[in-house]
């Protein structure tokens, strides 16, 4: 598999979200194929670059092909992809089918349930071992690893959890992935680009 190289991490959020779905990510050979993600841009009110840079998200103003690794209500760990045509974007990824190193991630969780093991970015963080020592580190180095991309079909919706920037449909996942963090039925399936 062609692992995927820092260029196509300049493109818009909303694309780069939508063709990470069936990618695989590795961190330190454990890992598994992304089946949800969610964009963010720098003109979104739900984006943590919205209200300008600061120490906390300084890592989502660098340059694409970064990972910016906040904390979600202090509590869990997300990895997101620095992206974007523009400053500020970010897509953060919110579950993988787990396929490689799946005993370190039952490890790292303390659950045998497979389904559960990366359906949710707190959850994801936690079975590949992502802590706030990997924000700002480039994508195409160790300990990450993304390569291949998948033609697959994907299905739209709005992103989860949100009291701002709800009316946007920038949630991607796979369909009828049993991986994803919560599936919504009888939303819009599209084909993703490669």
């Amino acid at each position: 598999m062609d692992r995927i190289q820092l260029e196509f991490f300049k493109q818009d959020v909303e694309t780069v979200a939508r063709r990470l779905i069936g990618v695989s990510l590795l961190i330190d050979g454990v890992g598994g194929w992304i089946v949800e993600t969610e964009a963010y841009d720098a003109l979104d009110p739900a984006a943590h670059s919205y209200r300008g840079r600061t120490a906390r998200n300084a890592a989502v103003f660098g340059p694409p092909g970064h990972a910016y690794v906040n904390r979600s209500y202090g509590i869990h760990w997300c990895l997101n992809v620095v992206c974007g045509t523009e400053v500020g974007g970010a897509v953060l990824i919110r579950a993988i089918e787990p396929s490689a190193g799946v005993a370190a991630m039952i490890a790292r969780r303390g659950i045998d349930d497979l389904r559960g093991l990366c359906s949710g970015p707190g959850r994801l963080c936690q079975a590949l071992g992502i802590d706030g020592s990997f924000d700002g580190r480039a994508l195409d180095r160790p300990p990450f690893e993304l390569s291949g991309s998948a033609l697959t079909t994907i299905q739209v919706g709005p992103r989860i959890g949100l009291s701002r920037g709800k009316e946007k449909l920038w949630r991607f996942w796979l369909e009828g992935s049993r991986f994803v963090s919560r599936p919504v039925p009888g939303l819009r399936k599209t084909k993703s680009v490669s």
